[in-house]
């Protein structure tokens, strides 16, 4: 009831954290998996506790620039119910890492480190939009930055404000899921 009541009150990507800052950089990176294609439905396996598995899908993305020297991976909604869209995943992984197996987005994969999204989860939070409302859009962004982000970043917004200007390339692939 309260999905169909909120189906059309959605955050867009127009109120993402990313809109106030420098995250101006050329589409450069293609980002795949092999669970779903782009605007394509994700499966059950990757939606959020209490809905599916809550299993990170196999991610894959090429096409960073030489001078890359960190990437990140940000898994936003941008069809929640609220005031801006809800961060479910945030990773900084080394460089030469360009391929993320199925399950492996979680605290204690080599080259990564993961600081705590929206609702304060670190590592992969499936989606688990509000029953009813409608299909909401899950991207998975993937930034090179041109410096590293220093370890002592702890939190989503400090980690945007050290990424503003120093975004060399991104890419997007966007996963569905509607309950």
């Amino acid at each position: 009831m309260i999905g169909k009541l909120l189906r059309n009150v959605r955050a867009g990507e127009h109120r993402s954290p990313f809109a106030g800052l420098d995250f101006a950089a050329p589409d450069d990176i293609t980002v795949t998996s092999t669970a779903f294609g782009d605007s394509g439905a994700m499966p059950t396996t990757s939606a959020g506790k209490g809905v599916g598995d809550n299993t990170s899908p196999q991610l894959s993305w090429a096409g960073l620039p030489s001078k890359t020297r960190q990437v990140v991976l940000i898994i936003d909604d941008v069809d929640v119910p609220l005031p801006r869209p809800l961060l479910h995943t945030v990773a900084v992984i080394d460089p030469g890492v360009q391929n993320v197996d199925t399950g492996t987005l979680q605290p204690g994969t080599a080259g990564m480190r993961f600081i705590p999204g929206s609702l304060g989860h670190r590592g992969y939070a499936g989606p688990r939009p509000i029953p009813d409302h409608g299909p909401h859009r899950y991207r998975f962004l993937v930034f090179a930055l041109d410096q590293p982000i220093p370890d002592g970043v702890a939190t989503s917004k400090a980690l945007l404000k050290q990424m503003a200007g120093r975004v060399l390339a991104r890419g997007t692939l966007t996963g569905t899921y509607e309950r």
